[in-house]
């Protein structure tokens, strides 16, 4: 699964599967590098079957600790020892640090979200958000919402039943509410028109996906004095992105959240303070390397 290590470098994981499309190794190496941290950061491609031989691989005294992602978040909380209180609420983990042998694990896409935002100078405090989807990235986007004290979150998913799932994550402090992805719905395109903010968590635009290419509202709902934020990174302007950017709206790549994301993740694991510009000009140069192979 991973390589022998000289015993004075330390290597970090990445566990899902698959994972050769990540940016991670690229922008974590990097910081690590530019710092002089004796690490190495290793993309182990993980299928369901073998995740808890790896979460064990992760007790050893060389391993500092591990990223989590697709589709490991979920089935991760039951593998390791201590799950903290954010991880608990959004039921999913994205970070694991070896204290010891003993596994701890938290959810850093909140904070990635929310410093997403800070870096952006966009409030959210009262605010109506939209939410597209209602995956496991949502989970994230509504404990971030309700952290943030938004006023109403208003979540757009294909099914209702499963976006339903998600409102035990709003508590008593966030009103949320959902409404069909459906171009002919009057709620939704309302809940689109009247929203401050909308962020789009689906794989829809992302490239190499099933649905490269497009977005999953039509043009024309998200526009001026609106903010529009995507969570796929690749490409850094997604289709949704581009027609809110047409409309006048202020637009924002998931390629901040991917950073800062892993930024906290990297301060968990090494006590240091990341080198945010060497981690974003890693991913960008990465990006580029990518358009100019396709």
């Amino acid at each position: 699964m991973a390589p022998t290590s000289s015993p004075q470098t330390r290597i970090i994981a990445l566990l899902g599967h698959p994972v050769e499309h990540s940016l991670s190794p690229r922008f974590q190496q990097a910081a690590l590098d530019g710092l002089g941290i004796p690490a190495r950061y290793e993309a182990w491609n993980t299928p369901p079957e073998d995740l808890r031989i790896a979460v064990e691989r992760l007790r050893s005294g060389d391993l500092m600790g591990a990223n989590v992602t697709v589709p490991h978040k979920v089935a991760v909380m039951a593998l390791v020892d201590r799950p903290d209180a954010l991880a608990e609420r959004v039921g999913a983990a994205n970070t694991i640090v070896n204290r010891g042998g003993v596994l701890e694990a938290t959810n850093t896409d909140v904070a990635g979200i929310l410093r997403t935002f800070e870096g952006a100078r966009v409030p959210l405090a009262g605010q109506r958000v939209v939410l597209i989807g209602a995956g496991g990235a949502a989970r994230a986007v509504v404990v971030a919402m309700r952290m943030a004290q938004a006023a109403r979150v208003t979540v757009l998913n294909r099914s209702l039943e499963r976006a339903a799932q998600l409102a035990p994550l709003a508590g008593d402090e966030l009103d949320l509410r959902f409404a069909p992805l459906d171009v002919q719905d009057e709620t939704m395109r309302r809940a689109l028109r009247t929203a401050a903010v909308v962020v789009q968590s689906t794989s829809v635009g992302m490239r190499g996906g099933p649905a490269e290419g497009e977005s999953p509202v039509p043009a024309g709902l998200v526009g001026e004095g609106q903010v529009a934020f995507d969570l796929v990174y690749t490409p850094e302007e997604t289709p949704f992105l581009r027609q809110a950017s047409a409309g006048g709206a202020v637009a924002i790549g998931g390629l901040d959240m991917l950073i800062h994301q892993g930024a906290e993740s990297f301060r968990l694991w090494t006590g240091v303070e990341p080198p945010l510009e060497v981690m974003f000009q890693a991913a960008r140069a990465a990006l580029d390397e990518r358009e100019r192979s396709t």
